[in-house]
């Protein structure tokens, strides 16, 4: 019982996991893209399509990915080409979406989709009460945690790393250096966007392998939120992620119990969390501003 349980917060942390990591390495870069939920969402029904389609799930997240960095790209080219207001541009993004995702899914509604296999290695995924956490876990759920990882070498251990937070840190001295801000931005950019696609294939492809509009249901918001809540530091984001994904299951486990509240309320609770992080975290100043990219939101437009 304790491992099943275990097992479905992995789940529900998964995609957070992944559109958190993503966003974390576009705001380290100094932009702000608030279309995550957009990406995840075009992912989704991309990943669900083609896998449908084609019987194959890799390819359904593939073409995710590729649409989710696409989608990046058209909130890359108004944002750092044409230099327009990152906030509107990345919430018309999440409209878009929607809306798209909406009609390219309507004839999608209730056929059922390719799930995505477990690993199974024998004896160690038969080990008692940890081997199907461990070894039993869909293969998203490992490129998860090695994304995380090699996002939080990528940014401390290498000197591509450093060049990235040195733009988000401050941009016009990265360009003095003879850096290329702007072409460095668009990879973070669609880095962060493929991750999208990425989160939102694994919401129709593992954790509700069929398509329902809206189906990312604010995750892409918790995603943005994460990133705050971990102040920017990789390894954050993976405890912040599994947080709420313990928080999403046990409103559901709440529910099945019969617990006398309203079950609105219980549904609610994801999302009132994640408020009432935010809250706490912008009363104290200092650890907003301790790891926060100095020249995150600010447009950048290179000296001609």
């Amino acid at each position: 019982m304790f491992e099943s349980i275990l097992i479905t917060i992995a789940t529900a942390a998964t995609p957070l996991l992944i559109a958190s990591i993503g966003e974390l390495v576009v705001e380290r870069s100094g932009v702000l893209n608030l279309g995550v939920e957009g990406m995840m969402v075009m992912g989704a029904v991309t990943g669900f399509g083609v896998a449908l389609a084609t019987g194959s799930p890799w390819l359904g997240v593939l073409a995710a990915v590729l649409v989710g960095a696409l989608f990046s790209l058209l909130f890359g080219f108004l944002t750092l080409t044409l230099v327009t207001n990152q906030v509107a541009t990345g919430l018309a993004l999440t409209l878009l979406g929607l809306g798209l995702s909406g009609m390219i899914g309507e004839s999608f509604v209730g056929l059922p989709g390719v799930k995505m296999s477990y690993l199974y290695i024998p004896y160690l995924t038969d080990i008692p009460y940890v081997g199907k956490l461990l070894f039993g876990q869909d293969p998203l759920f490992y490129v998860s945690i090695l994304l995380t990882a090699g996002v939080a070498w990528f940014l401390f251990r290498s000197r591509a790393g450093l060049t990235l937070r040195s733009i988000g840190d401050n941009h016009t001295s990265a360009h003095a250096l003879g850096i290329n801000v702007i072409g460095i931005r668009y990879l973070a950019v669609m880095f962060g966007g493929a991750c999208a696609g990425l989160a939102g294939a694994y919401l129709s492809l593992v954790y509700t392998p069929q398509w329902i509009e809206n189906m990312t249901a604010g995750r892409g918001w918790i995603a943005l939120a994460l990133v705050v809540f971990a102040s920017w530091r990789p390894w954050r984001v993976l405890a912040g992620a599994y947080l709420f994904g313990a928080v999403s299951i046990g409103q559901l486990h709440a529910q099945a119990l019969g617990i006398g509240v309203p079950s609105q309320l219980l549904s609610s609770l994801p999302y009132l969390a994640t408020i009432v992080v935010l809250v706490l975290i912008s009363r104290n100043r200092r650890l907003t501003m301790v790891n926060t990219p100095a020249s995150l939101g600010r447009p950048f437009v290179p000296d001609r």
